[in-house]
């Protein structure tokens, strides 16, 4: 029964997470500061001005869109008026038939304002063997990124939501909180106490002596 409760309570707690990031959306966004500290600014509306390191760009591979192979385009944003830069998940493309060749992407160029959701981390695919190095990635840590790169690199990302003139698309997946697993697991707790109960009651009775 306590487990139960235990996972009910972090369901609420999960569910209290989605109801703020829901919110979030709907409230103006924060304006980024280099050094922000990622407990103030996870999964707020946020937005960063400055220009994009295009010779940073990532590619993150097997990133699928209602069945489509695709990638997510990572890129670098020198923030303006400092030595920061926080990494953009810019948006989503097709691949192309051919793997051979990157799809083809724009690249705004001089300094604009990129509003989104700041992330702790970019959503992380399964990979095998070592981590590769190049612009084609299965995923992408912040740290050993900035380590690579020599950049200094904010501890988020931005989930970019505001447009700007390119070819990818936006339409984010809404982060899963984990709140039906603990419900599940919840659920799960019940049952096995309701069921121990049974069993005493049973065992009880078959135990009792007859009159």
């Amino acid at each position: 029964m306590l487990l139960g409760n235990w996972q009910a309570r972090r369901a609420e707690e999960k569910r209290a997470l989605a109801e703020a990031f829901d919110q979030a959306l709907r409230s103006p966004p924060i304006v980024l500061a280099p050094g922000a500290q990622l407990a103030s600014v996870l999964h707020k509306h946020v937005t960063a001005r400055g220009r994009f390191v295009p010779e940073h760009t990532v590619f993150l591979d097997n990133r699928l869109r209602r069945g489509r192979p695709g990638y997510e385009v990572v890129t670098p944003l020198h923030l303006a008026g400092s030595d920061s830069h926080v990494l953009v998940d810019r948006g989503w493309v097709a691949a192309p038939p051919s793997r051979a060749a990157l799809p083809t992407v724009y690249m705004p160029a001089g300094e604009l304002a990129i509003g989104g959701i700041a992330l702790d981390r970019l959503a992380h695919a399964l990979e095998t063997g070592a981590a590769p190095q190049g612009n084609v990635r299965q995923n992408l840590d912040i740290a050993a990124f900035a380590a690579e790169t020599k950049l200094k690199l904010e501890p988020y990302v931005i989930e970019q939501r505001s447009e700007t003139p390119d070819n990818l698309s936006r339409d984010w997946p809404r982060p899963d909180f984990g709140i039906e697993k603990h419900e599940s697991y919840s659920l799960q707790w019940y049952s096995f106490a309701a069921l121990a109960v049974i069993l005493v009651i049973v065992l009880s009775m078959r135990r009792a002596p007859a009159n």
